[in-house]
């Protein structure tokens, strides 16, 4: 067997334990931020392929959770940014956008798409901190390298992303009673 063959061998056996033990993981992290399951599921395949090409590349493979929940994060920018650049397309051509969302049915109660209507007004990387942090239980090192910030900007993110959710989500419940 040549040394490739081993690194592939490696790759393809990591990369099945770390599907079959995040792969749900990844996902929700994913539709937290592009909110659409079919979307996150996806980028999470996306990034998994694309985690597989560079493995041999990877300079600490037991990082590779993390790598590939930046690929996740990083890929779901993109997402956004495409869906973005479509909606406004079409908003140009005066086509409307009758298909309903793919997350609809797993937005199954009133609280949780209150949470997610939210999250959704917050700027794009206070979003993402929450997601890692309370989602995901990341701990503030592991979202500044999952994010490619600082620890500091991490603490700022979450601090000022809970104070405005705390504020929305007490509007919610003002209006619920």
């Amino acid at each position: 067997m040549t040394s490739h063959e081993t690194a592939r061998w490696d790759a393809d056996t990591a990369l099945e334990q770390l599907y079959a033990a995040h792969w749900r993981q990844l996902v929700r992290l994913s539709v937290l931020l592009v909110r659409d399951v079919a979307t996150a599921e996806e980028v999470v395949q996306d990034a998994f392929v694309a985690v597989h090409a560079r493995w041999p590349k990877l300079r600490d493979h037991d990082k590779a959770l993390a790598y590939l929940r930046a690929t996740v994060v990083n890929r779901s920018r993109s997402a956004l940014r495409h869906r973005g650049v479509v909606s406004r397309h079409a908003a140009r051509e005066a086509v409307p956008n009758h298909a309903p969302g793919a997350d609809d049915s797993a937005l199954a109660t009133d609280r949780r798409s209150a949470v997610l209507d939210a999250m959704r007004e917050l700027p794009d990387r206070q979003r993402e901190v929450l997601a890692l942090r309370y989602y995901l239980d990341l701990s503030e090192a592991e979202i500044a390298e999952a994010l490619g910030i600082s620890r500091g900007a991490v603490k700022s993110h979450a601090s000022r992303g809970s104070a405005t959710l705390r504020t929305l989500l007490s509007d919610y419940l003002e209006d619920r009673s």
